[in-house]
């Protein structure tokens, strides 16, 4: 497995995304998958499963020094004292003392950023993480985040897939030493994969169109992709990348795909219309 080397730290450019994995389902296919090689397990206090992940960590017999752990937490629990009791309580569903990176999931405009980031630096302090970072945050906060952490940030965990142009949030991420992690890496495949450069892509490489996909996204600076996957035999083909590599044509084609702006997830859920997403150009 490659890595992505930023602020000095490894982080394997291949993770596996546990959103949606619930239960001795979650335990197995996170077992699997680092049985199949990954190093890498992304899960977060919303997504209500950590104790499965951890128990798939255990049971995999994989020794945890060799494993990359994110969790993350939840926007209502940013603010100081709730972010580092979140912090304890994601620990303990995971059966874990530390993880490799916690991040603040989404920003809360209702919560100042400030406070947040104090927080997030006293969890690192204290040793419950070894990295800390943000997710879903555009260049401007991500800036100001920067700005306020005493601490490297590690990494911007964001949507990123070819319909989706994230340059500018890119450019920002490189110049502060930080990965961007890239959730929903497929776009939840269906129109994608049939897109004409994809599948000439796949018929040139006789790779898969999510294998393109992938390699597409690991093939680009400091960018690393947690797909999820449901079958063992995905799990297989999501790390199957690293025995060919994609033209710069091919690259720049597929970057062409981004001109659609399509996003899957949004602040919606926020019900916040102060937050605003980097657009392409």
């Amino acid at each position: 497995m490659l890595n992505a080397m930023v602020n000095g730290t490894a982080i394997p450019v291949v993770g596996l995304g546990t959103w949606t994995l619930m239960g001795e389902a979650c335990s197995e296919l996170v077992a699997d998958a680092l049985l199949l090689g990954y190093r890498h397990i992304d899960t977060a206090a919303y997504y209500k499963n950590e104790r499965a992940v951890g128990e798939g960590l255990r049971f995999s017999g994989i020794p945890r020094d060799e494993i990359f752990v994110t969790t993350k937490v939840h926007y209502p629990d940013i603010a100081p004292g709730d972010l580092e009791r979140s912090a304890e309580e994601s620990l303990k569903r995971l059966g874990m003392d530390t993880v490799d990176l916690l991040l603040i999931h989404w920003p809360n405009p209702a919560i100042p950023l400030t406070g947040s980031i104090k927080a997030l630096n006293a969890v690192r302090n204290s040793g419950m993480a070894r990295h800390i970072g943000v997710s879903n945050f555009p260049s401007g906060l991500l800036a100001e985040a920067v700005h306020l952490s005493d601490a490297p940030l590690l990494a911007n965990q964001v949507e990123y897939h070819p319909y989706l142009d994230q340059t500018k949030l890119h450019v920002a991420c490189r110049a502060a030493g930080m990965a961007m992690v890239a959730y929903c890496p497929l776009g939840r495949g269906g129109a994608l994969f049939e897109e004409e450069v994809i599948g000439a892509a796949s018929k040139r490489h006789g790779k898969s169109p999510a294998q393109i996909v992938l390699r597409w996204h690991v093939q680009q600076e400091g960018v690393v992709a947690i797909p999820r996957a449901e079958r063992k035999e995905w799990l297989a083909e999501n790390i199957d990348l690293f025995d060919f590599e994609l033209s710069a044509y091919e690259m720049t084609a597929i970057s062409r795909l981004g001109s659609r702006n399509h996003r899957i997830e949004d602040f919606g859920s926020l019900k916040c219309d102060s937050l605003q997403w980097d657009q392409p150009g």
